[in-house]
């Protein structure tokens, strides 16, 4: 079980949101992972994106194109 976000789970996020064209500046990534991990959008507008600690980051990325679009307030 992942304990702390490194910069090889950070990479494989920004490799996602480049993708997306999704500016890093507007995005949060907290350093302590959860369970299940989530994309929620800050009141500021920035895309608070918490890691999943029980799965590897490989598989958890697949999803994230899903969990951005899914993220409210857009």
């Amino acid at each position: 079980m992942l304990q702390v976000v490194t910069m090889k789970e950070i990479d494989a996020i920004f490799a996602v949101t480049d993708a997306l064209g999704i500016h890093r500046e507007m995005l949060v990534i907290p350093l302590g992972p959860a369970s299940p991990g989530r994309v929620r959008r800050l009141p500021n507008g920035k895309l608070e994106i918490t890691v999943d600690a029980a799965r590897p980051i490989e598989e958890w990325v697949k999803e994230l194109p899903a969990l951005i679009a899914a993220a409210p307030g857009k």
